[in-house]
């Protein structure tokens, strides 16, 4: 082929130029939306622009782009840039196709129907559980937890849960590979006493969190399996200490475990031997 010929094949050279230069205006937007997510309280223009590093007038151009579409909005008193509600709806689509999660929602609803706590679902991300799913108690004074947040894996119910469930070379990893964040003066933090704590787990089926990762709070958590006897998620139930006390711990934890393996049933999955 001449190269006159080459030259007429495919997109013209002005064509692909400008479909990069979409591409990366899509790319820079989405990373604005992930600083947005991560920050509830809202970010000044100032601080994406910080983060993205871009320059204010191109963060504001993206900015008010996403806002005209509903997946942004700013406070009018401070200027604040938040998520919208229609990036909220796209989280929400992505996690009701995750099958633990859209089939896990009448088994938190029903724990919390019978328990009269909040119950939550959260999986690993990393060195730390994310809670992706909650029906709140009707109590006045309930634990609620914003979804999409994290908690250390050795410092929360649904985290210990994981952790004690998770292959051992990774377990050991975490526990040996550096210092393990105080959280509350109650945080087990030392490989030693976590390490008793993950055997103990294993042998009752299911984790307790006693103001480990909040003062006043009691959880307890069991994990969820896949096809392959590994983790995939965990659930619990967590309240205050005046509701769940130290003698309510073991026969709630059972109750949650219960729930927690027909859950893995549903999805098809395998209870460790």
């Amino acid at each position: 082929m001449s190269e006159a010929k080459r030259r007429t094949v495919g997109r013209p050279a002005s064509a692909a130029k400008a479909g990069g230069g979409h591409s990366q205006s899509l790319v820079r937007g989405l990373t604005l939306l992930e600083y947005l997510a991560a920050s509830p309280r809202g970010l000044a223009l100032s601080e994406v622009a910080e983060k993205a590093e871009l320059a204010p007038s191109t963060t504001h151009r993206l900015l008010q782009a996403l806002q005209s579409q509903g997946f942004v909005t700013q406070e009018n008193e401070q200027g604040l840039w938040r998520i919208d509600v229609k990036t909220f709806r796209i989280g929400n689509s992505f996690l009701e196709a995750r099958d633990v999660v859209a089939k896990s929602r009448p088994f938190l609803r029903r724990l919390t129907a019978e328990t009269g706590e909040t119950a939550n679902l959260g999986i690993r991300d990393g060195d730390t559980a994310v809670f992706l799913a909650q029906h709140e108690s009707p109590q006045m004074m309930r634990m609620i937890t914003r979804l999409g947040s994290r908690a250390p894996l050795h410092a929360s119910g649904v985290g210990k849960a994981l952790l004690a469930w998770m292959p051992a070379d990774e377990r050991e990893r975490f526990m040996t590979g550096g210092e393990l964040a105080q959280v509350t003066e109650n945080t087990l933090c030392q490989p030693e006493s976590l390490a008793a704590e993950m055997q103990q787990i294993s042998q009752q089926g299911f984790a307790c969190d006693r103001e480990e990762h909040a003062i006043g709070l009691h959880c307890v958590a069991a994990c969820v399996f896949d096809e392959h006897a590994l983790p995939l998620a965990a659930i619990s139930v967590s309240g205050p200490m005046a509701r769940i006390p130290e003698s309510r711990l073991l026969a709630l934890g059972a109750q949650v475990r219960q729930v927690a393996d027909e859950i893995t049933a549903q999805l098809g999955g395998q209870l460790p031997r």
